[in-house]
């Protein structure tokens, strides 16, 4: 699955190509997508590079290939020579405010419901938190004080802190995390990831828990928090 930027600049790239035979320049990349620096862009295509979408030929200026387009994608991006202008619901995760979790009791057993607000990446980010798209039941003790939601976890990269690709993860919303904490960071307003936060000096570093998976560090304006891990649902087949 790809983010949204991904997808963009994906779709932007292979548009360019077909018209000019030529991939557009990091300049023209960082303009189309709005994104504030080209290091944002760079960090689009290593992570389409990984996941086998684009190619980049060595020792050649502006080379870039794309390999493969997704199978399906968002049928609402629509490609302009200036680029493009995509029809996406924002998410409102740390823009308002949720419902506070109300109790069930069915069958004797007490439970309560909170808003599933989408997927969450452990591993190559993807895209801000999504709308509330459905409740997840979950037992009250789990929750405590405070606005709690839920997210799917897609990837890898927290399996040492026993987080599993297909986990729903229980967050408690907030903007205060100590360090240690397994958290749900936006990094540059429009990544979202889970990862443990280390703080080094000024700067922020978000940890894997899996060696294969590098630490990211971010300057302190470039990452949010918006919650924190207190609960794991599993569901076993």
């Amino acid at each position: 699955m790809l983010t949204r930027k991904q997808l963009e600049l994906l779709l932007f790239i292979n548009e360019r190509l077909k018209e000019e035979g030529v991939p557009p320049s990091f300049e023209e990349m960082k303009e189309a997508l709005n994104l504030q620096s080209k290091s944002g862009v760079h960090r689009l295509i290593v992570a389409l590079e990984e996941r086998g979408f684009l190619k980049r030929m060595p020792n050649r200026a502006r080379a870039l290939e794309v390999i493969k387009l997704p199978d399906s994608h968002t049928p609402s991006l629509t490609m302009k020579k200036s680029g493009f202008t995509p029809n996406v619901i924002e998410g409102s995760l740390g823009k308002g405010t949720n419902p506070a979790p109300s109790a069930h009791n069915d069958g004797g057993y007490r439970a309560a419901s909170i808003p599933m607000m989408g997927r969450i990446a452990a591993g190559v980010p993807i895209s801000a938190i999504q709308d509330h798209t459905a409740n997840v039941m979950v037992p009250p003790e789990m929750l405590g004080g405070g606005e709690h939601f839920a997210l799917e976890v897609k990837g890898d990269s927290m399996i040492e802190a026993g987080i599993f690709d297909g986990d729903t993860v229980v967050i408690r919303k907030g903007d205060v995390a100590n360090n240690g904490d397994i958290i749900v960071a936006l990094v540059d307003d429009e990544e979202a990831t889970l990862k443990r936060l280390r703080r080094k000096g000024v700067s922020i570093a978000l940890e894997a828990a899996n060696p294969a998976y590098e630490t990211r560090i971010f300057g302190p304006d470039r990452v949010r928090v918006q919650g924190k891990l207190v609960g794991l649902l599993r569901r076993y087949q």
